[in-house]
């Protein structure tokens, strides 16, 4: 059976986490962002090895590291209520990057960092801006 390049349900980038203490961030993403879990692979230590979940229809990999230190990340997720989410995450135990604030390209976007070193922008689209408003609000905004 030939197997398609790219798997069904899976985007072209798919962001992997290695930290130590996979199952606890496993935890938190499904506390703070409402994250389900598809798969997880335990390696002969009883570590995640390899696991999978789901962040609305997004995938993110992870798991523990091998000979290596944690390597945090960056994402930017979509929401549909930044600042629900945002609360939701520091009752986690995330800490505050930003406040959801509206963005001049059409975001009301806030940051948080959670316990394993990993930056969440968290957002909202809350006006679409054309190109050549943007390049008028970048250029006002840079001129500050």
């Amino acid at each position: 059976m030939t197997a398609k390049a790219l798997p069904a349900g899976y985007h072209t980038v798919t962001p992997y986490l290695t930290v130590h203490g996979a199952a606890e961030l496993i935890e938190f993403l499904q506390q703070a962002f409402g994250a389900q879990e598809k798969e997880r692979l335990l390696g002969p230590d009883g570590k995640i090895g390899h696991a999978e979940l789901w962040i609305g229809d997004s995938l993110i990999m992870l798991g523990e590291p091998k000979e290596c230190d944690p390597m945090p990340g960056s994402f930017y997720l979509y929401l549909d209520d930044v600042d629900a989410v945002y609360q939701q995450a520091l009752a986690t135990g995330a800490t505050s990057v930003m406040e959801p604030t509206d963005q001049f390209w059409g975001d009301r976007q806030g940051g948080v960092r959670d316990r394993f070193g990993n930056l969440w922008w968290l957002a909202t689209r809350v006006e679409e801006v054309d190109a050549e408003e943007l390049m008028r609000r970048m250029a006002a905004c840079c001129a500050k």
